[in-house]
C-alpha cells in the first residue's frame, strides 16, 4: 500500500563557515578542535551543496563503507553534531560578552529552506536566511538530520519494514526535541526573517508527520491479518496525526505566510488518502455483520469526499487514484448485489458511522550527545 512521497526538507543548502577563522583561540587544542568543526561542517556543505564531486568508491570509503547516499550524510552529520553542541555550550557560557556577539555575527550563518514559498532560485542560487546565533546553525543541522533519518525510512521500506517504522519514530524525536529545546532559543533573536525550518511549529508538524508515516509503515504488518476493523481504526488514527500537523500548519500559515503550498498540500492529501482508506476499510468490516446498506454508504460518501480532495501533483494522483479506483470498484460490486439480493435501503449521510481512530506508535526520544571537550576563546 503506497505513501506519499515528500522528499523537500532534505533540500537544504547552506554557505560556508570556518569557525577557527572568526573566533580567536587561546590554545592549540582550542584551534584544533575548532579546525575540525569546520572540516566536518565541509563535508556536509560539499555534500548539501553538491559543490564538489567525488567517485562513489571513494564516498564509500570516507563513511566507512555505507552505500546509501543518505546514510552517508547522516554519518557526516553524526560526526559534526556533538562538535558543534560543544561549541554550543562554551560560547553559550560567555553569549553575553559583547566580543562573542560580534564574533558570533561574523559567522554569518546562512542555510536556505526548502519549506519556505518565496526560496525560488535567483540566478545566482537559493535564497538564504541568516540569523547570528548559534542556536541558529544547531536547529538547521538537526532539521536536516531529522529530514535524512526520515529519508532513509523511506529507502529501506520495501526491504524491512520494522527499520523503516523505527527510522520514522527515531525522525519524530528529533523533530520534537528541535521544536521544544533547540528553537524556543531563537524568539530573542532580531531577524528580519526567518524560514519556516527555523520556527518550533514546523519542526511540530515534522514530528507529526513522521509518526504518521511510522504508523503508516506499521499497518502493513497488520494487514497480513486481515482484520478489516482494526485497519480503519489504524488508518484514521494517521489522518488523526496528520490532522493534527495540518491544523498547526493552518496556525502557521497566517503567522508566517510564507510557507510552501506543497508543503501544506502533502499534509492534507496524506491525511484525505488515509481517511479514505479508513472509511473502505470500515465498509469492509460492516459488510462482514450483513449491514450492505450501511457499507454502501459509508463507500459513497467515502469516494464523493475522496474525489473532492484528489491532489494536483502527478506522483499523488496515481496513489490517490488507484484507492479511489478501488473503492468504486467494491462500491459497484455491492450495489449490484443489494439491487439483485437484499433490497436493503442506503442510510443518510448522518446516519452513517464514522471511523474510530486509533493510535499505536511513539516517537523515539533524541539524546543530544557533546564531545566534552575544552574551549578557550580569547576574551
Amino acid at each position: 500500500m503506497a505513501m506519499l512521497q515528500f522528499s523537500d526538507p532534505t533540500k537544504l543548502k547552506t554557505q560556508k563557515i570556518a569557525f577557527e577563522d572568526i573566533f580567536p583561540s587561546r590554545d592549540s587544542g582550542t584551534l584544533e578542535q575548532l579546525k575540525e568543526l569546520s572540516s566536518k561542517r565541509r563535508a556536509i556543505e560539499e555534500s548539501i551543496n553538491e559543490s564538489r564531486f567525488i567517485t562513489e568508491a571513494i564516498a564509500r570509503e570516507i563513511s566507512g563503507g555505507l552505500t546509501s547516499h543518505v546514510e552517508q550524510d547522516l554519518h557526516k552529520l553524526e560526526q559534526y553534531l556533538p562538535l558543534l553542541e560543544n561549541l554550543v555550550y562554551h560560547v553559550g557560557l560567555v553569549s553575553d560578552n559583547p566580543r562573542m556577539v560580534r564574533w558570533t555575527s561574523e559567522l554569518k550563518i546562512r542555510w536556505s529552506s526548502a519549506l519556505s514559498s518565496s526560496s525560488f532560485f535567483f540566478l545566482t542560487g537559493p535564497k538564504y536566511f541568516r540569523i547570528d546565533n548559534l542556536q541558529f546553525e544547531l536547529g538547521m543541522a538537526l532539521f536536516l538530520y531529522g529530514a535524512m533519518i526520515r529519508e532513509w525510512a523511506s529507502e529501506v521500506l520495501s526491504v524491512d519494514l520494522v527499520q523503516s517504522a523505527t527510522l520514522f519514530r527515531k525522525a519524530a524525536g528529533v523533530y520534537h526535541y528541535l521544536a521544544l529545546e533547540v528553537l524556543p532559543n531563537l524568539l530573542s533573536s532580531s531577524a528580519p526573517e526567518r524560514q519556516p525550518e527555523a520556527t518550533s511549529c514546523v519542526a511540530s508538524v515534522m514530528s507529526l508527520i513522521c509518526l504518521a508515516e511510522a504508523q503508516a509503515v506499521t499497518i502493513r504488518k497488520a494487514e497480513e491479518k486481515g482484520n478489516t476493523g482494526l485497519l480503519a481504526k489504524l488508518h484514521f488514527g494517521v489522518s488523526q496525526l496528520l490532522d493534527e500537523a495540518h491544523f498547526i500548519l493552518h496556525s502557521a500559515t497566517q503567522e508566517w505566510k510564507d510557507i510552501s503550498g506543497r508543503f501544506v498540500d502533502f499534509v492534507s492529501s496524506s491525511k484525505a488518502l488515509h481517511e479514505l482508506r479508513s472509511y473502505k476499510y470500515l465498509a469492509d468490516s460492516i459488510k462482514v455483520s450483513g449491514q450492505i446498506g450501511v457499507t454502501i454508504g459509508i463507500l459513497r460518501h467515502a469516494l464523493t469526499n475522496g474525489q473532492k480532495k484528489m491532489p494536483g501533483e502527478e506522483s499523488w494522483r496515481s496513489v490517490f487514484k488507484q484507492e479511489i479506483d478501488e473503492v468504486s470498484a467494491l462500491l459497484r460490486k455491492y450495489e449490484h448485489e443489494n439491487d439483485f439480493v437484499w433490497h436493503e435501503k442506503v442510510p443518510l449521510h448522518d446516519e452513517l458511522p464514522i471511523p474510530e481512530g486509533k493510535k499505536i506508535v511513539n516517537y523515539i526520544a533524541y539524546n543530544p550527545e557533546r564531545w566534552e571537550r575544552a574551549l578557550v576563546f580569547k576574551i
